[in-house]
């Protein structure tokens, strides 16, 4: 509001029916108005508008949001295939790395990475999405990425995956099978 500009009857009204429903800060008082409200100023629909708003106010749920788990069943390759990747006598056909993406890039790009590797008929890929230990919390893509493995785009690309070996990153990096191309 730029200086010098006054407030209306029916914002004052609106500003101290929203007023008295709050509670002050710790050692400060409730505002007084700024010019009293005469009951002859009053009009009957501002009157209803500004009861049934501090009426609302009164029977506002508390908003919980919602608790989302991104787990996702784990699918893992079998062991004898993942010791052969680890050692090498399996060769890993693709790698991608997803550091420093938002969930939304790195999203799209394993996706388009994915269905590349499909098509070219690619059957072991590494996904590299890092351990994320900063702050004293596990990394959003190392929980991100198994429960995209879940959902259809990805579930119909997707055969099975497993933490990989320490030496391609171990826990911050996913061994992934892709399903075998049916045409």
């Amino acid at each position: 509001m730029k200086r010098g500009k006054q407030l209306t009857e029916e914002d004052r009204i609106l500003w101290h029916t929203v007023a008295v429903t709050t509670t002050p800060l710790k050692g400060k008082a409730l505002p007084l108005e700024s010019a009293p409200i005469k009951d002859a100023q009053l009009t009957e629909s501002k009157v209803n508008s500004a009861d049934r708003f501090a009426a609302d106010l009164d029977r506002a749920p508390e908003v919980k949001r919602p608790t989302v788990t991104m787990t996702a069943p784990r699918q893992t390759i079998d062991r004898p295939t993942r010791d052969k990747i680890a050692k090498g006598r399996v060769v890993i056909d693709g790698k991608i790395d997803l550091h420093g993406l938002t969930q939304s890039e790195a999203h799209s790009m394993l996706l388009g990475f994915l269905h590349q590797a499909y098509a070219h008929d690619r059957r072991h890929v590494l996904v590299v999405t890092g351990k994320g230990a900063s702050f004293g919390s596990e990394g959003i893509l190392k929980r991100a990425v198994p429960a995209w493995f879940a959902t259809p785009p990805f579930r119909v690309l997707v055969s099975g995956y497993h933490d990989a070996a320490r030496h391609h990153g171990g826990t911050g990096a996913l061994y992934v099978r892709l399903r075998r191309r049916t045409s």
